[in-house]
């Protein structure tokens, strides 16, 4: 299968470039062996692994992680040779490479995050104005049809009643995202835009493809360059710079608000069609496969993972009771939210070169 992910991104990772998060020193001995375990990690989970409650968890448990990080879609085009996982951020990239590896199913998914739109206090007010989303206090909704049908008429910010008294917002009104070629929140953007704008039918076809690319491509060339992963994004978001509305995973934000920091005028929309993360380990070998399920099955891990914002599959109990004092801000039972499905990997692959402008077809 052709693959879209980016080959520098991929040079980058097997020359050692990409940033390496090593959990726990390897040979060192508290009187408990650790098997040293290798592998590749979305981004968004470097400090779950570099927390040191967690790296002394999975210690207590024998194992010592190193983990190297890399976008879940720029995963495929990796050699994995030596690795014990991998642990993209979502499960079609996830199925892709267990299909490449001969890994049997099920595939250990210890924990998930909806998609959320970060936004300032008066962007969320604009946009609710312009009755595109609803908003209480510091969180709300967005009305994904509304947004995408501005999207698709090339609507500004200055034609929403409001923003002339909001000198940042100024220009094309779209959402920031990461590259949907290398990046799984950015491919599942364009998952839940494809979804909403094909009438609540997932894309399963060439014609699905089709129909619903000119607007992925509008919603990703008006950005211009896009980051390779979401926690650049959402840094530059929290210290004041970038695009007024930036895609991330709700674990980011529930993150910061359980450490106790924050944005003066945060504001966190729920896209009312939305796809959730996922994340998926792909074993590649027996040790690799005992971590996944140590980590979704460990209370311990599941409550390190809670305060570092995922929701661990079906506990939703620990996510409510942890974020109890942020739901200002969360939306904790994801009330108003719909999951799309998510299409294939050879799907999305296809729709994320659509929406960067390859292989269009000739009119």
């Amino acid at each position: 299968m052709r693959r879209i992910a980016g080959i520098v991104l991929a040079v980058l990772l097997i020359g050692g470039v990409v940033a390496a998060v090593v959990a726990g020193r390897e040979g060192q001995d508290n009187g408990t062996a650790t098997k040293t375990v290798r592998g590749v990690i979305g981004s968004e989970k470097a400090e779950f692994f570099a927390d040191p409650d967690v790296v002394k968890a999975l210690a207590a448990k024998g194992y010592t992680v190193q983990a190297e990080t890399s976008g879940s879609w720029a995963m495929e085009d990796l050699n994995l040779k030596g690795y014990d996982f991998a642990f993209p951020s979502s499960q079609a990239p996830a199925d892709e490479l267990a299909a490449t590896y001969k890994v049997r199913q099920p595939l250990p998914r210890p924990f998930y995050s909806p998609l959320v739109v970060v936004a300032h206090r008066s962007a969320a007010q604009v946009l609710a104005a312009a009755h595109l989303a609803t908003v209480d206090r510091n969180r709300g909704t967005l009305n994904m049809a509304a947004y995408l049908d501005a999207a698709r008429h090339d609507r500004t910010w200055q034609q929403l009643k409001g923003a002339a008294g909001h000198g940042e917002l100024t220009g094309t009104l779209y959402i920031a995202t990461t590259d949907p070629a290398t990046s799984n929140s950015g491919a599942l953007y364009l998952a839940a835009a494809s979804y909403v704008a094909n009438g609540g039918r997932v894309a399963t076809n060439d014609a699905d493809i089709d129909r619903t690319a000119p607007l992925l491509r509008k919603l990703t060339s008006v950005q211009g360059a896009q980051q390779s992963s979401t926690d650049a994004a959402f840094r530059d978001f929290v210290s004041g710079a970038g695009n007024p509305l930036v895609l991330v995973y709700e674990s980011q934000v529930a993150s910061l608000l359980s450490a106790g920091r924050g944005v003066d005028d945060l504001t966190v929309l729920y896209p009312d069609t939305t796809a959730n993360s996922d994340h998926t380990v792909v074993p590649l070998t027996r040790a690799g496969r005992d971590l996944g399920e140590l980590i979704g099955g460990d209370p311990t891990l599941r409550r390190l993972a809670v305060r570092h914002g995922f929701r661990p599959q079906g506990a939703s109990a620990e996510f409510t009771a942890a974020t109890a004092g942020h739901t200002t801000y969360l939306n904790q039972k994801l009330t108003g939210v719909r999951q799309a499905p998510v299409p294939t990997s050879k799907v999305l692959h296809e729709m994320a070169r659509r929406a960067r402008g390859q292989g269009e077809q000739q009119q």
